[in-house]
């Protein structure tokens, strides 16, 4: 059956939104699934979007089923609620955790550091909750209709790297999506949503030779991206030419930094708050921020924390914020005035380290902003010019705050070098849905046509080769990066690496090296790095796999027919590359003895 509706889902670090469009409509009309939740014990309610919290529930609240509708754990907005009270029965920030690259997200790690007798879940398992929540929500809502038979679009961060791409595919087919779904990155979702919202008339806010920084601050990530408007044949395009970094700054840092301060005023009154009593105060401080920062005339919020000391059993311990504060707090704390040139500091790391997620040392989003700026100017910009944006579009809840949008435009503003403003795309009522309801419209102009961004693939992929030569004891040999895909490459594309050949281990465990970059647009497919400086090159997951050797070929014979010396492990390939559908990276190497196949993914360490 031929698809009915364009679906697109935004997996959020904070909040998970469920868009449609019926494909067959001339013009695509995009609509908000309504998403029943927990929101107190036997209570449910539709909301908007469902929090990607989930709460763990204690045996007793398993047998009287108070929390029970939707299954044994508690999804969306009670499990935010009660994070407060419970963190420590509370998942958080589960799609963080999915591009962690020092712990195996396969592993029941969450909540993080909770006590041995709590349950836990894998970031994979928690991410595939909310999305089976969002499932069986549309199954209900259009049972004639599967989800698995629909045009589903999920989005993801621009700067997720290709294995956190591969866990989210994982985690989504887990849930019951269909395995030809489309991942799309956010900024380009929310930058779709606002095409939608224009119509035809979009070309009229914009320019060939505009640039447009889409600066989407969220929950957990702060993701940016940058565009140019090109005209062809007379027509306005839009390509996307850069990719930030991904950057573990954003709302939860903002909550924390909230959660410090509070944690000062507790501390005034004679309160010292217990480990646990401090991460409680971390989620009470996030429905502060956005009760404060909203727009509304509300001036100060209380924050409370569930007593746990011999004197405060049962009891709870309050103060009261106001908005003047957190405000301030936040303001020089992540927007802070700073200059063209400035880059975000870097702290000397302790050499032993607690682990956890990966926080940006220093969290000035204006400096990031300045460092990516800085590293994809264009080759016309002067030293003093890296080529400010003269449109922005803002995307993330961050930026529900007007205090916080309007620093940054002024920060932005002050870069420039002639008088001209920096042109606001967009409106922040729709930042809680645009992500969502831009990739249901991407989905339906896939069908039916429609502006599309161009640009391919963010980064530049590369695969380690180890150089060969004489070995030196207590020295490894050093490691080449050579280019497998090049910056732009369009999905759905098949490379040839030319004219080279290579060495493959096969039959006993073998590491293999992937690296990536988003500044090293020139290089070409084939092209061997020997040396690369510091940052141009971002080293993803390594594989430590055994690759099976099926049906070993004949030793080559010599003229004189003797065997000569070679290792019957190492198999000479060649190299086919491949940019799926999916955006996913494949690298496959090829026999050039008998074109037997193996396929080298950014995939998972092996489930242990």
């Amino acid at each position: 059956m031929p698809a009915i509706y364009s679906v697109g889902i935004d997996l959020g670090t904070t909040n998970s939104v469920l868009a449609y469009s019926r494909i067959d409509e001339k013009i695509a009309e995009v609509c908000f699934l309504a998403i029943p939740q927990i929101v107190s014990p036997q209570q449910s309610e539709a909301m908007s979007s469902l929090p990607s919290f989930v709460y763990l529930p204690t045996d007793s609240e398993k047998s009287d089923g108070s929390l029970s509708e939707f299954g044994e754990v508690c999804v969306g907005s009670y499990a935010r609620r009660i994070s407060a009270e419970q963190p420590e029965r509370t998942v958080a920030g589960a799609k963080s955790w999915l591009c962690h690259q020092e712990v195996n997200r396969h592993d029941p790690i969450l909540p993080w550091q909770a006590p041995e007798e709590v349950q836990k879940l894998s970031p994979v398992q928690a991410s595939t909750l909310f999305l089976k929540h969002l499932v069986q929500t549309w199954e209900r809502a259009f049972p004639e209709s599967p989800l698995c038979d629909q045009q589903v679009t999920l989005t993801v961060p621009a700067s997720f790297d290709v294995v956190a791409r591969e866990l989210t595919l994982e985690a989504a087919r887990n849930a019951g999506l269909p395995n030809d779904l489309i991942l799309l990155e956010e900024p380009q979702a929310a930058l779709y949503h606002w095409l939608h919202t224009r119509g035809e008339n979009w070309r009229d806010n914009l320019s060939a030779g505009d640039r447009i920084l889409v600066c989407d601050c969220g929950g957990g990530t702060t993701d940016l991206t940058l565009l140019e408007v090109d005209q062809e044949d007379g027509s306005l395009q839009l390509k996307r030419i850069a990719v930030g970094n991904h950057l573990l700054v954003g709302g939860d840092n903002m909550d924390l930094a909230m959660a410090h301060f509070a944690a000062h005023k507790f501390a005034e009154t004679g309160v010292k708050l217990s480990p646990w009593q401090s991460i409680g105060l971390w989620h009470a401080c996030r429905a502060a921020k956005e009760r404060l920062l909203s727009g509304s005339d509300v001036q100060s919020h209380p924050v409370s924390v569930l007593g746990r000391g011999s004197r405060l059993i049962g009891g709870t311990v309050s103060i009261e914020l106001k908005r003047e504060e957190i405000e301030q707090v936040l303001i020089d704390g992540f927007f802070p005035r700073c200059t063209a040139q400035d880059r975000p500091e870097s702290d000397a790391s302790i050499g032993l380290q607690e682990l956890g997620l990966n926080y940006e040392s220093d969290t000035a989003i204006t400096k990031h902003v300045a460092a990516f700026l800085n590293d994809h100017r264009s080759p016309s910009d002067t030293a003093h010019d890296i080529g400010i944006p003269s449109r922005l579009l803002f995307n993330g809840g961050v930026f529900k705050s007007r205090v916080l949008k309007q620093r940054m435009i002024d920060v932005l503003t002050s870069w420039k070098q002639d008088s001209n403003s920096i042109e606001v795309l967009g409106d922040e009522r729709d930042l809680d849905l645009a992500v969502a309801g831009g990739a249901a419209y991407y989905g339906w102009s896939k069908v039916n046509g429609g502006v599309r961004i161009r640009g391919g693939i963010a980064s530049s992929f590369y695969v380690g080769i180890e150089a060969s030569g004489p070995a030196v004891p207590g020295m490894p040999r050093p490691v080449q990066a050579l280019c497998v895909a090049k910056q732009g490459t369009e999905e759905g594309t098949e490379s040839e690496i030319p004219n080279r050949q290579f060495g493959l281990v096969v039959g006993k465990p073998a590491k293999f090296r992937f690296f990536s970059s988003h500044v090293r647009s020139e290089d070409e497919v084939g092209h061997m790095l020997k040396f690369w400086d510091e940052g141009e090159l971002v080293e993803s997951n390594s594989l430590e796999i055994v690759l099976a050797d099926e049906a070993a070929s004949p030793d080559v014979q010599s003229e004189n027919g003797s065997s000569p010396k070679t290792n019957p492990n190492l198999i000479p390939v060649r190299f086919q590359s491949k940019i799926t559908e999916l955006g996913i990276f494949e690298l496959w190497c090829v026999s050039l003895r008998d074109q037997r196949r193996w396929k080298l993914s950014f995939n998972v360490r092996p489930k242990s």
